[in-house]
């Protein structure tokens, strides 16, 4: 693995001095479905990342929008743009907008005149059962959110969809109603144990999201689905994405450091390597950093 070219395409950076991040402060509990974040709550810059990924071949990085303030959104890009023009790290910023507000246009705008920028992320995790919901209302089916939604292609911006299986009918009628705007699943559709069936309604949703060209999907976030899993436990997981969207529409990231309170980074890494040994070079070098490369336009040599 150390010897493949990576690309991380979903990482955050976060200065708890400098931004207001609320799922990142005291008071924590730990009820939750993630349970506490209190292991992760402290600054996280490049240097603690390059930390992080010693001994890989890591090529370039895109960064999430990391739960900052929605009032912080603008202030979060430009903090990132500087980081980018000082350290090329990260290489690229998905950022925040509330797609639900009538006024989100300008914050697109402003956004988009930031040259690393490449997309949004709105999470939209909802469920019936509000232990899962990370959001008091399911936005998909908001029409205020559909219309922010419509304006991304206009900035060639892309969107982050993260959502649950219960999600993915209707995230994949949106992808096909605007086929201009790439779509990029966040943690391989969290596959979380909700109930009877729970992974069979899963990868059904998968295949529905996968027939559309336009929505690619990032293997990540493993600890979201189980906080106690094994390379042998992921591995049936990771295969059924790879084989319903192939090896040009999956990307592979370790989603640090919010992936830290489950894992570290060598051993997600190490975990990846170890379920994709089977595959060819070409496929293998394609999920850890071509198709990045491509889908998010970052004009990078691997």
């Amino acid at each position: 693995m150390t010897k493949l070219p990576f690309i991380d395409a979903h990482i955050h950076l976060w200065d708890l001095d400098h931004l207001r991040y609320g799922w990142l402060s005291a008071p924590f509990d730990d009820t939750g479905v993630n349970g506490s974040t209190e292991a992760i709550a402290s600054t996280y810059l490049p240097a603690h990342y390059q930390a992080d990924a010693t001994g890989f071949d890591v090529r370039g990085t895109v960064h999430i929008d990391a739960g900052a303030h929605p009032d912080d959104a603008l202030a979060e890009t430009k903090w990132l743009q500087k980081l980018h023009e000082q350290t090329r790290l990260p290489t690229a910023i998905v950022a925040f907008a509330g797609l639900n507000d009538p006024k989100v246009e300008a914050l697109l705008e402003a956004h988009a005149q930031h040259s690393a920028v490449r997309g949004i992320r709105h999470i939209l995790n909802w469920h019936p059962n509000p232990y899962f919901s990370y959001t008091p209302a399911n936005l998909l089916e908001d029409p205020q959110w559909q219309a922010g939604y419509a304006l991304l292609a206009k900035y060639g911006l892309s969107f982050d969809l993260q959502i649950y299986e219960n999600q993915m009918a209707a995230a994949a009628a949106l992808a096909a109603k605007h086929p201009d705007v790439p779509v990029m699943l966040n943690h391989a559709g969290m596959p979380v144990n909700d109930g009877n069936g729970h992974l069979s309604r899963w990868e059904a949703g998968l295949k529905t999201l996968a027939a559309q060209p336009n929505v690619s999907v990032k293997i990540s976030g493993m600890g979201f689905a189980n906080r106690h899993w094994t390379t042998q436990t992921i591995r049936p997981l990771v295969l059924t994405v790879i084989d319903i969207f192939g090896t040009d529409r999956v990307m592979f990231a370790s989603d640090v450091p919010t992936d830290k309170l489950f894992s570290d980074y060598k051993t997600i890494m190490d975990a990846f390597d170890a379920v994709t040994c089977d595959f060819s070079d070409t496929e293998r070098r394609a999920m850890f950093a071509g198709n990045a490369n491509r889908l998010y336009r970052l004009e990078l040599e691997v």
